[in-house]
């Protein structure tokens, strides 16, 4: 069933004036119009960039459509000295890099086009559609909006009115853009989190659960990616929770079970009194959701394709080999500190107090408790041993596993002292060690 109304009726007329951007007056993107507008060629920006500037939002990713074909386009930005990268010329996307003073500025340039065929997971395209043919192809009407380098802004499908609402509705047939791409699935839950506004659209809500099952289709990278962004919404449980009920998060994450912590976390982390000390963090939150089971963390890592910094991060949050105690004062934080390391103690830290506040709300009392271990986090500076396998062997220890052992002795030691020994007394504590060693 159609929900955005009839392509046929649609005209590519003005509805708006967008006011001065950045972004849109910015060398880099002078240059890039320049060049791809030498030969008199249509451009307008598409999509995101649009969208954000309209909501006042930062832009950060800028899209172009144009007439020209994607081998065109290579021969425009090469001949203005632009460094051109196909990155997805089969249907039709060039990346333009301009290098400035904070960076390089990236631009993905695309041909308008129309889907010929799909399969759930990709399209064949045909180049040459006019501008609202290639609008109808987009996902969802908010971000079906274009704007010319003037800043008049074009909406052929009502994405400025449901912007304004909160609406995140397909374009079109909602069943046919699914369809068309299983992935639209996640978007459609990852753009209901970030700019919805309850209650979410009957029409697509009756095609994600419709389609469900065509998840498992996909590739851990393209699931993990929509996955991870909705994560670092303002509220992403109550969007999982919605998933959950539609049957679509048993689909990509059926280990999922702890809503209340991740919502505690979400406030501690952009809302709560850390803030702004401590930001969001996409893999943190999805730890919060898993249970305390690391076979299951490592499975959910494998699955979403994630990296081996993500995965083994991922694994150390859902099952750790030590918590921390708020009640352990300064001495015992500085412990906790050396042997996990700054970063996983945060980690563990805010995990441990959103579950605390997730089952017994009265626990607010602690949180000073809390807050201080984090403090001590951010200001730590990891300490050393001060001796190490040269000074063991400088005193004829024999190379071996005892050398190990001796140290681990004189380690711990020098932790239960909370750290306070230096060299001298570290290496006095050893020698008395190894002279009490046998043979």
């Amino acid at each position: 069933m159609s929900n955005a109304g009839s392509d046929a009726a649609r005209k590519d007329e003005p509805v708006g004036q967008l006011g001065p951007e950045p972004w849109l007056s910015s060398p880099a993107t002078k240059s890039i119009l320049a060049a791809l507008t030498a030969d008199g060629a249509e451009v307008r920006f598409v999509g995101g960039c649009v969208r954000d500037a309209v909501l006042h939002r930062p832009v950060r990713d800028i899209d172009i459509a144009t007439h020209d074909p994607p081998e065109r386009v290579m021969i425009l930005l090469e001949r203005a000295g632009i460094r051109a990268i196909p990155t997805g010329i089969d249907h039709g996307t060039v990346t333009a890099v301009v290098a400035g003073a904070e960076g390089n500025a990236h631009y993905e340039i695309t041909t308008l086009r129309r889907d010929v065929e799909t399969d759930g997971r990709h399209a064949r395209v045909e180049f040459g559609a006019d501008w609202i043919s290639d609008a109808a192809r987009r996902d969802f009407t908010v971000n079906a909006l274009f704007c010319t380098p003037e800043g008049r802004i074009y909406d052929p499908f009502d994405g400025l009115p449901d912007l304004g609402a909160g609406r995140i509705r397909f374009v079109g047939d909602a069943n046919k853009r699914v369809d068309e791409d299983a992935l639209r699935i996640l978007r459609f839950f990852r753009f209901y989190a970030h700019y919805g506004t309850p209650p979410a659209d009957v029409f697509a809500l009756r095609a994600c659960r419709a389609q469900a099952a065509k998840l498992a289709t996909l590739s851990g990278e393209r699931v993990s990616g929509e996955l991870l962004r909705l994560l670092e919404a303002p509220d992403p449980a109550a969007v999982l929770l919605l998933m959950q009920g539609e049957r679509v998060l048993e689909q990509i994450l059926p280990e999922a079970s702890d809503f209340g912590r991740l919502r505690v976390l979400t406030f501690l982390e952009v809302r709560g009194i850390l803030r702004p000390r401590i930001g969001l963090d996409a893999v943190r939150r999805l730890a919060a959701l898993l249970p305390a089971d690391a076979g299951k963390a490592a499975e959910v890592a494998r699955r979403l394709r994630f990296s081996r910094t993500q995965a083994e991060r991922l694994v150390a949050m859902a099952a750790p080999r030590e918590l921390p105690d708020p009640a352990g004062g300064d001495a015992g934080g500085r412990r906790f500190l050396h042997r996990l390391g700054a970063d996983l103690a945060i980690d563990l830290v805010l995990l441990a107090w959103a579950g605390h506040r997730a089952v017994e709300a009265h626990l607010a009392r602690d949180n000073a408790r809390w807050v201080a271990l984090i403090d001590q986090a951010l200001a730590w500076q990891p300490t050393s041993l001060p001796v190490g396998g040269a000074d063991v062997l400088a005193l004829g220890v024999a190379p071996g596993p005892q050398v190990g052992a001796l140290l681990g002795e004189v380690e711990r030691w020098w932790i239960e002292g909370d750290f306070r020994a230096g060299r001298d007394e570290a290496l006095a504590h050893l020698k008395t060690l190894v002279a009490g060693t046998p043979p």
